[in-house]
């Protein structure tokens, strides 16, 4: 009888455990993954609303960059770390992009991971850089036919790998891609003229934008830039709705986090993104505003993934690597 009511008791203990670790957390730092090198637009975001964050939370969120393979590598940690709660991942659309893309997929975008929520979406601007002339897109269209030039991107298989493929085909321009592992490292070189294009995002390079240092010519998506309001859309200046094309900005944890970890994250972050100091630091780096809780978000990613490899089809967007 008394080994009968200490095996249960023990029994009851260890199934305590995790409940108990439950109702502690967070007790120590908590991890957010972003799949980029420091200094672009990702990085921004996730610093951006880290801050409150840790603040409700009472704990410090430590953002660990992790860049490469077009966000592959940052995405495989998380979706491997373990899923208590103190390793999350803050990513962008490059989640579905890049493993359609790279034909690699190390990770399953939709079931490895349990969203937590939307942060919103941001049109990309596609800049001249000061080795190109042209201060419309049909004036650096014209100026770019013959040219032996070249577009860059943040990742291969990113939107902006997509959108600068898709200009290079309907203008007919025939450039040659190149990858950097991320919109910083890329920025530099536009910056320095040493590729002719790329697709930004005002969040990293709007301070180089609005400067003139690289010179913005159109936009991608469907909404117009706050800061940029008379700067056309691609589908206006004559090209095609593929460049309609918006994905997302978000959080995620690795599946099978315990519920009570995800629901109380998810519902932070909804209460941070309608305060309207957040909104107003979003709209001042023109990202646009567009909550979608955990299930909404979850649908909005097969959508993207869905929508993304018909178009990686049609350009036969495929990075061998």
């Amino acid at each position: 009888m008394r080994r009968r009511g200490f095996i249960a008791a023990s029994a009851g203990a260890m199934l305590a455990r995790p409940a108990l670790a439950q109702s502690s957390w967070p007790d120590r730092p908590i991890r957010w993954i972003v799949p980029f090198p420091p200094g672009g637009s990702t990085d921004l975001w996730a610093r951006l609303m880290s801050e409150p964050m840790s603040a409700a939370l009472g704990q410090p969120i430590v953002i660990d960059n992790r860049g490469g393979a077009g966000g592959l590598i940052g995405t495989e940690a998380a979706a491997r770390a373990t899923p208590d709660g103190y390793t999350m991942l803050f990513t962008i659309t490059v989640h579905v992009t890049s493993p359609v893309v790279l034909r690699r997929f190390p990770y399953d975008p939709v079931n490895d991971f349990a969203p937590l929520g939307k942060l919103g979406v941001t049109p990309l601007v596609l800049c001249g850089s000061p080795s190109t002339q042209g201060n419309t897109l049909a004036e650096f269209t014209e100026w770019a036919k013959g040219k032996d030039l070249s577009y860059g991107s943040y990742a291969p298989g990113s939107s902006g790998h997509a959108y600068g493929q898709m200009y290079s085909d309907e203008a007919r321009l025939g450039m040659t891609h190149v990858a950097y592992r991320g919109e910083g490292p890329m920025l530099q070189d536009m910056i320095a003229g040493n590729v002719a294009c790329a697709f930004h995002s005002m969040a990293a390079s709007g301070g180089a934008i609005r400067a003139r240092r690289i010179r913005p010519l159109a936009l991608s998506g469907t909404r117009r830039l706050p800061s940029l309001p008379d700067l056309p859309q691609m589908e206006e200046a004559g090209f095609s709705k593929r460049f309609a094309f918006s994905g997302f900005i978000g959080l995620l944890a690795p599946a099978r986090t315990p519920q009570p970890i995800l629901d109380r994250t998810a519902g932070l972050f909804e209460r941070i993104m309608a305060d309207t100091n957040t909104q107003r630091r979003l709209l001042e780096i023109d990202t646009i505003p567009a909550w979608l809780g955990p299930d909404a978000f979850r649908e909005d990613i097969v959508r993207s993934l869905r929508e993304w490899e018909t178009i990686a089809t049609e350009l036969n967007l495929f990075v061998q690597t």
